[in-house]
């Protein structure tokens, strides 16, 4: 079952806080079956795929775990788009070795010159395509393929090459995004979830679902969306 998740809702959360899971539980019958087999990290935006059933939950984790499972974003990033040769359409491949920052929530890339096997050997390959699809003076509209599943893999990759996600401020971006009246946990970055494509556990036939970007998104930046609709 694909279900949408509003930025600023945590996926999954201990018992009594609000969460996409508790909000699903409280709309099946009482003593229903749900696994959460992936998740969007808080400020995220999108689509997510949660089973009903035992034997979906296992199908489905098992696709993840063979990469069969396609996704891509859409991201709103800061700066020009030298990066993609100022080209709309242009497609270039992001491939870093990331790592979890010891006990903190964030991750980081462990560089070439690396020397220390230990730090080494915490790091795990990870790669995404990138295509521009607009840009303006100072933001561009990118889609986001994930090739891997790596913590904050998207967020901390457009960072390392000079473009964090608007409102990204724990990846270095100095712009807000969103409502402003929101606290800091919950407000949203500029990341969503638009298409995730997957095999159905029982049919085996290939299925997606979409989800749009929520309608702010289009207020605050027309000319990126108007380029592209």
């Amino acid at each position: 079952m694909a279900v949408f998740k509003r930025a600023g809702l945590p996926t999954q959360a201990p018992a009594g806080i609000d969460s996409l899971e508790s909000h699903i539980r409280a709309s099946l019958p009482l003593g229903s079956y749900l696994a959460m087999i992936h998740r969007l990290d808080r400020a995220v935006s999108g689509v997510v795929l949660v089973a009903i059933t035992p034997r979906a939950a296992r199908k489905m984790s098992r696709q993840f775990e063979r990469r069969e499972i396609e996704k891509t974003y859409l991201a709103i990033l800061e700066g020009d788009s030298l990066h993609f040769q100022n080209s709309p359409g242009s497609i270039v491949e992001w491939h870093d070795t990331i790592s979890k920052v010891e006990n903190k929530a964030r991750a980081e890339v462990v560089p070439d010159s690396e020397t220390d096997p230990l730090i080494r050997s915490r790091g795990k390959q990870a790669f995404t395509r990138a295509r521009l699809l607009a840009k303006s003076d100072r933001r561009m509209l990118v889609e986001l393929s994930p090739q891997t599943g790596r913590m904050h893999q998207l967020r901390l990759q457009s960072s390392r090459r000079g473009m964090p996600i608007v409102g990204d401020s724990l990846y270095e971006s100095r712009e807000t995004f969103g409502n402003l009246i929101d606290s800091d946990r919950d407000r949203a970055i500029a990341l969503h979830a638009h298409w995730i494509s997957w095999n159905d556990p029982d049919t085996f036939t290939r299925c997606e679902a979409r989800a749009a970007v929520p309608d702010f998104w289009r207020v605050i930046e027309p000319t990126l969306f108007h380029a592209v609709e």
